[in-house]
């Protein structure tokens, strides 16, 4: 490709290729001179081939700022040749050239060199006209008006820039000028640049110079209105001081000791304990000999408005009243009988006791059943003030007890700030997420909660900032967790745990038509008349649309229906409306969870085991198969690290009780076994599948079917002994939802029957077992066709 030179007007040569140096978020006009500082290889590379040569190079914007290396498709077709001034290397590498644009340029063909890109170029020359008209005379005086008024109105621009404008008589050389003199967009810039007819290039400059203008006159008013309001502030500030100066000459008022004798006022009448008194008394004594202009004396006047707006003597009168306690707890609450109970057992021994310790529960269970709720109801009940704090992410322990008043902007802590906001000195405080405080540098508010959640000791608690005792052992103090582990055991120690586990189908169901249902048709604007939701339709719900121990995505679906009525109903189709489980999908969409589905026959290495989720019970099915191999065990289906340590167990356990089995000991070595629990995709873990897996080997070796309608749940030890699990009512629940009557536990969990609802345990049969023999004994089924592993 020759290198040929096009000759300029100006008697420049610009050759037709030119290294290419790409700029971010500006675009280049022909006759600007500005400074550019350049650090990517690229463009250092280009300008260190341009000052071996003519010092000349293409500068084109590039369409995203974000790309470091950027290729011909990232970069316009259209820029500008600019000669290199000057130079100057700075000490990070970078170089910072004056450069000056001389004349627009269209690239035909980039080309990559070593370093850098070079473009065969053609140069582009304004369309001139033979004579000015009046038309274009009226456009560029009016831009020059404009670029006054601009500046006129706060823009900043050198004089000389104005100079040069003002005595401009070409069309195109002025745009290029009032374009590189104001703040555009890029997009905007290359636009303008790439508008060749020079009268175009000028009207669309007169429309943002216009828009300009009423911008710079709408920010000269705001800024004048803002001055003019601070004037009158300050005005009437100084008239205020001249006249509280005058009425002090006059004798007609004395503000000061007005306002020290309201504060002792005060004082007396809050029923402040004589400990308290006195250290308030004594702030109020050093107030009165400060100025009331120092710092200190703002910090002494707010700590004896704290203490003097703390509720020490105001307490609010219980509602003893047991049935009506009663009542209002049912209301708001369905089921949760053993909490019910336990503040019902509260209020009778209040009632025969007047001064007692409030006490200290500990809600503990997953999300969505209710534990927050119930705080506001227990408050309710009682006829007392509710607070609510989290604790979720706290890490700074001055959150618990207080800032010192030594700190700039000192505050007490949030049990005081609390205690304060009810205006009570016995309100139901709940501490929500017990289970998320944190821990840094600054303190453990773990540890700052000991003094508060103890009764022997929060009688006396002391706040930093107070720096007197408070009596807090009126409050009922109520905390929540999801986890029971993540609490620390010393702060464990003195909480009542009371767990809430999730609720079954059924207390979803009676929870939905009591509480949900009745809430979002009021909230939708709509009743009864309207919508009518049978139980099949929230037991679908809660099977194919949710899952979760709570109910809070039962709520949101039963919410998304109401809204799908309510249009319906606001565009005019007024009727009521019936939602079952067969027209479900119409409001809600496609189920998106599938339970498992029932086996269909006896199968030999297939059994079915119990697993407890957040969402409740479910059923999983352990497959086991044998093969030729070396007596290598395979462990599949997302398997968590106690479910892999249960199957080994299991086999071994199988393999030492192969002889009273009639299990060949040489298959063991001879054969590679495999396990697999479905749905790979999903995690599994725990401690309860133990007794299903020895099962599952037992029926593979064996070759005896098990049983499909008996589940099990259980851990399994080496000498085969079977351990307690947790979860049994809602593992119990998913066994009688899949129609299997007959379900395996260990001994150990008979006490756990008793929580179980009738009707769960209703047409079931529980086989309690304490060996491995006796599982096996109830699961695996005689076939006449034996087939031992080979």
């Amino acid at each position: 490709m020759a290198n040929t030179v096009i000759k300029e007007e100006r008697d420049v040569e610009i050759p037709t290729i030119l290294p290419i140096l790409p700029v971010r978020d500006m675009v280049i006009f022909p006759y600007m001179i500005l400074p550019l500082f350049v650090g990517r290889e690229i463009s250092v590379k280009a300008i260190d081939h341009a000052l071996a040569t003519n010092r000349m190079v293409l500068l084109v914007t590039q369409k995203d700022i974000n790309i470091e290396t950027p290729s011909p498709e990232d970069l316009y077709r259209v820029g500008t040749v600019g000669s290199v001034l000057r130079v100057l290397k700075l000490s990070d590498g970078r170089l910072k050239i004056l450069i000056q644009g001389l004349v627009k340029a269209r690239v035909y063909r980039y080309t990559k060199t070593e370093a850098y890109y070079v473009g065969e170029i053609e140069k582009i020359v304004d369309e001139k006209p033979a004579e000015l008209s009046v038309e274009v005379e009226a456009l560029m005086r009016n831009i020059k008006e404009q670029m006054d008024k601009s500046v006129t109105l706060g823009k900043p621009l050198m004089p000389d820039i104005m100079v040069l404008i003002e005595n401009m008589d070409d069309p195109g050389r002025l745009a290029d000028l009032v374009a590189s003199n104001l703040v555009l967009k890029a997009e905007q810039a290359q636009d303008l640049l790439e508008t060749m007819n020079p009268i175009t290039r000028l009207k669309k400059i007169n429309d943002i110079l216009n828009r300009e203008v009423e911008l710079l006159l709408v920010q000269q008013k705001i800024q004048s209105d803002a001055k003019g309001e601070i004037d009158k502030t300050q005005r009437e500030y100084f008239l205020r001081e001249q006249l509280k100066a005058i009425q002090r000459e006059l004798g007609e008022i004395d503000e000061k000791m007005e306002e020290i004798q309201e504060l002792r006022k005060k004082i007396e009448a809050s029923k402040m304990s004589e400990r308290v008194e006195k250290e308030a008394l004594k702030q109020l004594k050093r107030l009165e000999k400060m100025h009331p202009d120092s710092a200190e004396a703002g910090t002494i006047r707010t700590y004896i408005d704290w203490l003097i707006e703390l509720p020490w003597a105001k307490s609010t009168q219980d509602n003893l009243d047991l049935k009506g306690a009663k009542k209002v707890l049912d209301e708001d609450h369905y089921d949760l009988e053993r909490v019910k109970e336990r503040i019902l057992e509260y209020l009778g021994v209040r009632k025969l006791k007047e001064k007692m310790k409030g006490p200290i529960l500990c809600f503990v269970g997953p999300p969505g059943v209710g534990k927050t709720s119930l705080g506001k109801s227990i408050a309710r009940s009682l006829g007392r003030e509710f607070y609510r704090m989290s604790l979720g992410g706290m890490r700074d322990e001055a959150e618990i007890r207080g800032h010192r008043r030594t700190y700039v902007g000192a505050l007490p802590g949030r049990i005081i700030q609390g205690i304060k906001t009810t205006g009570k000195n016995n309100p139901v405080f709940m501490l929500d997420e017990v289970d998320k405080i944190g821990m840094d540098f600054r303190g453990d508010p773990a540890s700052a909660l000991l003094e508060v959640l103890d009764p022997e000791q929060n009688f006396a608690f002391v706040d930093h900032y107070l720096g007197v005792p408070f009596d807090l052992s009126n409050v009922m103090f109520i905390t929540t967790a999801n986890l029971i582990d993540p609490i620390p055991s010393p702060l464990r120690d003195r909480m009542e745990i009371i767990p809430l586990s999730g609720y079954t189908s059924e207390e979803k169901l009676g929870i939905a038509r009591n509480y949900l249902i009745p809430k979002q048709l009021k909230e939708h604007g709509i009743t009864g008349k309207n919508i009518k939701i049978n139980d099949s339709a929230v037991l679908q719900i809660t099977s194919h649309f949710t899952r979760e121990a709570g109910v809070r995505n039962l709520e949101r679906e039963i919410a998304n229906r109401c809204r799908k009525v309510a249009r319906k109903i606001a565009e005019g189709k007024e009727k009521t409306y019936h939602i079952s489980a067969k027209n479900l999908s119409k409001y809600l969409g496609v189920p998106k969870f599938l339970p498992e589905e029932e086996m269909e026959k006896d199968e030999v290495g297939v059994a079915t085991g119990l697993a407890w989720t957040e969402a409740g019970g479910d059923i999983i099915y352990v497959e086991a198969t044998t093969m030729k191999g070396k007596g290598h065990l395979t462990l599949t289906g997302h398997l968590g690290d106690v479910m892999k340590e249960s199957a080994h167990a299991a086999l071994s356990y199988i393999r030492s009780r192969a002889k009273h089995l009639g299990i060949n000991t040489d298959l063991f070595s001879k054969n590679d076994i495999h396990i697999h629990v479905p749905a790979g995709a999903t995690p599994k873990d725990g401690p309860s599948a133990g007794i299903t897996m020895a099962t599952a080997i037992a029926s593979a070796f064996i070759g005896k079917p098990v049983s499909k309608s008996t589940a099990m749940t259980g851990e399994v030890t080496l000498r085969g002994r079977v351990l307690p699990i947790g979860g049994l009512k809602e593992k119990t629940l998913a066994a009688k939802r899949m129609g299997i009557r007959k379900v395996i536990i260990p001994r150990r969990n008979k006490k756990d029957l008793e929580d179980i609802p009738k009707y769960i345990k209703k047409g079931m049969e529980f086989v309690l077992v304490e060996t491995m023999d006796e599982v096996l004994k109830n699961t695996l089924k005689d076939n006449k066709r034996k087939t031992k592993a080979k």
